[in-house]
């Protein structure tokens, strides 16, 4: 590593939240629990995880947190894995980010992730390596509409973060929904999630609580571009076809290193 991240010579842990309903699916296990080529998301995450020296992992769990329990079990990880319960996963995701207060204040840089991606996991080397302090992932080819939430830039410089930005900005794209944090920042976000909650904001998403940290400390965040990387967010059937159909094949074509 070189820059900031090489500063810590630390891995960071890693939280997954993974705790939603998935309602727009309509799928009664968690998202994280589709399989692609044999293999489920939660699968593919711990080997990209494992991959890259990651070995300190999370999971926010809510909604059938059992199943998750026993896809853990199968892949012999239920020991090496750390499940936190989010009672309140019916609400905002803001809550199952508070909920790793503990994991977050600890004083250990920290990937977060949300678990509804397949992707190629040289993101998260990529993720690991990136020179500024703290990271977020960007890929520049960006669906037109509101559903994407997008990282805006003027310059080089990430002036705004939201689905719908209030800030003018050059040019934006799209947010893998990957980040890291060093360890001051994460403690920074531990903070911003519990009072959200506290707050009586336990409907906010937790990119609420991030882009109020970007816009505190522009000068302590930056991106990764990763648009020559096949992934996707899965929130509808069509975004399942769409990873089966055209980025599966890419990701099984990949030599990983």
């Amino acid at each position: 590593m070189s820059g900031s991240a090489a500063s810590s010579s630390a891995l960071p842990s890693a939280i997954i939240l993974a705790a939603g309903v998935g309602r727009r699916l309509g799928n009664s296990a968690p998202k994280v629990l589709l399989s692609f080529a044999g293999k489920s998301l939660l699968e593919r995450h711990l080997l990209a995880l494992d991959a890259n020296g990651v070995g300190d992992i999370a999971i926010t769990v809510g909604h059938r947190g059992d199943l998750i329990r026993d896809e853990l079990a199968r892949l012999g990880a239920g020991d090496r894995v750390a499940l936190v319960e989010n009672p309140l996963y019916r609400e905002g995701s803001i809550v199952s980010l508070a909920v790793h207060g503990a994991r977050l204040a600890a004083g250990k840089p920290v990937l977060l992730m949300d678990g509804d991606v397949l992707y190629d996991r040289r993101m998260i080397g990529r993720l690991l390596r990136a020179e500024p302090e703290n990271v977020l992932l960007l890929d520049q080819a960006i669906e037109p509409g509101d559903e994407p939430v997008k990282i805006c830039l003027c310059g080089e410089v990430i002036v705004d973060f939201a689905k719908l930005p209030e800030r003018a900005h050059d040019r934006h794209g799209e947010s893998v929904g990957f980040f890291r944090f060093s360890g001051a920042m994460a403690a920074a976000l531990a903070e911003r999630a519990t009072a959200y909650v506290e707050g009586g904001r336990a409907g906010a998403e937790y990119e609420a609580a991030i882009r109020d940290l970007i816009l505190a400390h522009s000068n302590r965040f930056g991106y990764e571009d990763i648009s020559d990387l096949p992934w996707t967010e899965i929130d509808f059937e069509a975004d399942v076809v769409r990873a089966r159909q055209e980025i599966l094949p890419r990701l099984q074509e990949v030599a990983y290193v």
